[in-house]
């Protein structure tokens, strides 16, 4: 296992009381000991959570309670000393000399066809621009020499020499370095002597600086076409993420590099001994790319997070502006709200996970419950809104359909893929049965609730189609049936089903409430997770949270709100992309707008189970598939109650067995509390026939 895959907070190790007994004094910082939980439960475990702090212990055991959003990252900041030497690389400002081995490495040469022929091609002509001015001659031997850098930087040093001696500013990496002697500076030097040489260090803030013409001559002439050209190749590395490395390399050329007098920069290959004393490393790579940024945060949010922000402003800007279509088909502008989604579904979580972890449990469990299903939500009502002033019953269906593909995403695909990527790196892996049956036991409850409506109109009526025809006039095409409808009465419906729609809906989220309390307050011990922030040794009490309470109140409600504007593009655009395809409403329902906003929660899942704590990745879809019936599903039916859209709980007979099927699979597979990728295969694979079932059904 490499360094990296043994940084996360915390490593969950799972082992039967008897194991337990014998090894418990072996506990160590990065796995948990196990113990007995009461006589009459042999197959019970206690797990030790060990956490840096009492934010990330909160945070962690908030990831055990039902009801609240499962959260991988970090919500404050881990202690430096306590990372592990590949993430110390990463947040590197690339001026550690080290010892890289072989630089001709794929990467390397790979930078080189992407970014460095041009780059140097660029300086070239730059320097050719500075040796006309004459006066530039300086800074035209310094793009020569850059030239040659940026074309092939890796084992090569950029220095900042010094005017006068002073200790060394240059680093190794894994070593301490000894130290030139300082200038003296006793009484014997006056303070004038001290004046002039703090200035002979940095003169760029000297006078001497500005009053060279040649300065002006560069920052009129090279310095701002270098610095479009550096910040374009910073702009697409960034986007690339793994070259991350190449973005730091071109952004220090316009922060630092571009400003420093050429006389003061020098450019060498690394030799150990022929470094100076008297220079400080500003500049030294050896790796184009590192595969492992995908780790990188910026101020606690991941990267990728960070580059999809982006989207969010340009669906936006071209959704509401461009109204006529002028400049985006309503294909693209659907796409991009769609991928806009993702980072603020990422926020929201990230915001959710920051309030709660420094509130008690009162605020946790009220923000959770609001705030966690506001993703779906949003969709859901302004697709509805749509499709009533529309007068189009396929936004309800796309709505219902969106709903039975969250469902089966929570219940098959996400335990599934979970299992399948956690099982490649674990052999079998185990979780808390009875835990999980709590869940489990809520699923039935949920799906039963949710599809009793429509089980009582077909007992006293049947669903009846006008016409199904093929509108493409060949025998393979879909088939599209106009006028569904239940044959029952007004009466039937007003006087029998509408009732039991509404009891439904008291029912559930009454049941979702008894399930906090069963597993929050009576029956904590059925967890029996136990989170320690004080035996971990090394780690500072000075907490860095990375988004306080405020920010992450302020941040929920902005991204709320932007998700709101792009759940309204994504719903004005739906009946386009309908009308224009062969796609139907069921597919597009289950597929796309069920699972790009879960992305983050697929990720989650992931990332725990390669932890080895399949429990959480478990837990991720359960929490969602439990929430979209007992608490999204009645929010519609009251919505639809006071602001009528037509939507009730009457579902097709597609969503009503591939439902009640998944939950039996989904029961069957976590009855003996333990799993592998076998198991994760099976519940991917019958995702994937139910998802075909839906793209041949007909519209």
């Amino acid at each position: 296992m490499s360094e990296i895959e043994q940084e996360p907070e915390l490593a969950v190790r799972r082992r039967s009381t008897q194991d337990a007994l014998m090894s418990c004094s072996t506990m160590t910082q990065n796995h948990s000991c196990e113990g007995i939980t009461c006589p009459g439960c042999l197959m019970m475990t206690k797990t030790m959570l060990l956490a840096e702090n009492e934010v990330e212990a909160h945070k962690l055991a908030n990831n055990y309670k039902f009801g609240f959003k499962k959260w991988k990252s970090h919500v404050t900041e881990r202690p430096w000393e306590d990372r592990s030497a590949i993430v110390k690389e990463l947040y590197s400002d690339l001026n550690i000399i080290k010892h890289p081995g072989s630089l001709i490495t794929c990467d390397n040469v790979l930078y080189v066809l992407l970014f460095g022929w041009w780059i140097a091609l660029l300086y070239l002509l730059i320097a050719l621009i500075m040796f006309v001015t004459i006066v530039g001659i300086p800074y035209g031997k310094l793009c020569c020499s850059l030239a040659g850098y940026y074309f092939w930087p890796f084992g090569k040093v950029i220095l900042k020499l010094f005017m006068n001696r002073r200790k060394s500013s240059v680093r190794f990496y894994g070593e301490n370095v000894p130290e030139a002697p300082n200038v003296e500076t006793t009484a014997l030097l006056g303070d004038a002597e001290k004046d002039e040489h703090i200035l002979a260090e940095t003169p760029t803030t000297g006078m001497n600086y500005w009053r060279c013409p040649s300065t002006y001559v560069w920052l009129l002439l090279g310095y701002p076409l270098l610095a479009i050209a550096h910040g374009l190749a910073s702009f697409i590395a960034w986007i690339l993420v793994v070259t991350i490395p190449i973005a730091k390399l071109n952004g220090r050329a316009i922060t630092n590099i571009l400003l420093i007098p050429p006389e003061q920069l020098q450019i060498r290959p690394f030799k150990r001994m022929d470094v100076p004393l008297d220079g400080e490393v500003l500049l030294c790579c050896y790796r184009a790319m590192n595969f492992y940024y995908y780790k990188y945060t910026v101020v606690g949010i991941n990267v990728f997070a960070v580059n999809l922000l982006p989207l969010v402003v340009v669906a936006l800007v071209l959704g509401y502006a461009d109204t006529e279509n002028k400049y985006a088909s309503s294909l693209v502008k659907f796409v991009l709200s769609i991928l806009a989604i993702i980072p603020l579904s990422y926020y929201i979580g990230m915001a959710i996970a920051s309030i709660s972890a420094q509130s008690n449990f009162a605020v946790g469990a009220v923000v959770n419950a609001t705030f966690g299903s506001i993703t779906e939500l949003t969709f859901y009502i302004t697709a509805l809104i749509k499709g009533s002033h529309k007068g189009n019953k396929s936004y309800e269906e796309v709505v219902k359909s969106a709903l039975t593909g969250t469902l089966l995403g929570c219940v098959l695909f996400i335990p599934g893929i979970s299992m399948v990527i956690g099982g490649c790196k674990h052999r079998e892996q185990r979780f808390n049965s009875r835990s999980a049956g709590i869940s489990s036991a809520l699923l039935f409850i949920s799906v039963g609730g949710v599809f009793a409506p429509t089980l009582f109109s077909k007992a006293y009526g049947n669903l009846i189609c006008q016409d199904c025809t093929n509108s493409t006039q060949n025998d393979s095409g879909a088939f599209q049936c106009n006028d569904c409808h239940f044959s029952m009465s007004n009466s039937l419906f007003h006087s029998h089903v509408q009732p039991l729609i509404h009891t439904v809906c008291i029912l559930l989220p009454a049941s979702y409430v008894i399930g906090l309390i069963f597993s929050l307050k009576t029956h904590t011990h059925i967890y029996d997770i136990h989170i320690s922030d004080c035996h971990v040794p090394g780690h500072s009490h000075n907490v860095v949270i990375h988004w306080s309470r405020w920010r992450a109140v302020v941040l929920l409600v902005v991204a709320t709100v932007c998700m709101s504007a792009c759940a309204e593009l994504v719903s004005e655009h739906i009946d386009p992309i309908l009308s224009s395809t062969a796609i139907s409403p069921y597919f597009l329902g289950v597929t796309v707008l069920a699972m790009v906003p879960e992305l983050p929660e697929i990720v989650n899942g992931i990332q725990f189970a390669l932890q080895n704590n399949i429990s959480l990745s478990l837990e991720v879809g359960s929490s969602i598939a439990v929430q979209v019936c007992m608490l999204q599903i009645p929010i519609l039916v009251l919505f639809s109650a006071i602001y009528p859209v037509g939507f009730n709980l009457l579902f097709s007979d597609l969503h009503l067995w591939a439902s009640i099927f998944s939950v039996i699979l989904m029961n069957y597979i976590f009855m003996d509390g333990k799993c592998d990728y076998f198991q994760g295969t099976v519940l991917v694979v019958v995702y994937l026939i139910i998802m075909a079932m839906y793209y041949f059904a007909p519209s």
